[in-house]
């Protein structure tokens, strides 16, 4: 019976108080001292890159050699296999060329002295104020007594060419038996 409290015990022998739990690494086993001291870095392999089909130069090639049926493009592209052309940009390991650079552009600052200066409110005032001169111009231009030529008037000017009438008719209308 267990002992009034206790939970039962289990029939596995613990080991003794020396026995360390867990992996014993040989080789990394340093302690505080050698995780701070120094980066564990690991050197990228260069593996060659397998890239995608080009079907649009395979399907060029293939119209070009005469081939009409799917068939013959399915023959074509297995045995002429043509690959992407690898940019080798940014792969793993790679590095960026100089001058490129990611993402979108920033906006052009915002002219801090202009906003001081009002400069936007004044070059709203000189475009309302060449606004306003057309519209008199405008205005006066109509003013002066001048009759706007309506379609009306115009038609009365240039009247439309007189649409001379045809006494020519068809073959079968002339012998037409009309009661007098």
């Amino acid at each position: 019976q267990p002992e009034l409290g206790k939970p039962m015990r289990n029939c596995y022998p613990l080991p003794g108080p020396n026995f360390t739990y867990g992996m014993y690494m040989h080789k990394r086993d340093g302690g505080v001292p050698e995780a701070i001291g120094h980066w564990d870095s690991v050197k990228a392999k260069p593996r060659k890159r397998v890239m995608p089909r080009d079907f649009v130069a395979m399907s060029r090639g293939a119209v070009a050699e005469g081939c009409t049926t799917a068939r013959e493009f399915a023959l074509y592209y297995k045995f002429k296999d043509t690959r992407q052309i690898d940019k080798g940009i940014l792969r793993y390991g790679g590095k960026a060329p100089p001058g490129m650079t990611f993402g979108r552009p920033s906006r052009p600052p915002t002219p801090f002295f202009d906003i001081m200066q009002h400069r936007y409110k004044e070059l709203w005032m000189e475009q309302q104020r060449a606004r306003t001169i057309v519209q008199k111009e405008v205005k006066k231009k109509l003013q002066t007594g001048e009759v706007r030529e309506n379609r009306t008037s115009f038609l009365r000017a240039h009247p439309l060419p007189v649409k001379e009438e045809s006494f020519w008719h068809p073959q079968r209308y002339e012998k037409v038996w009309a009661p007098h």
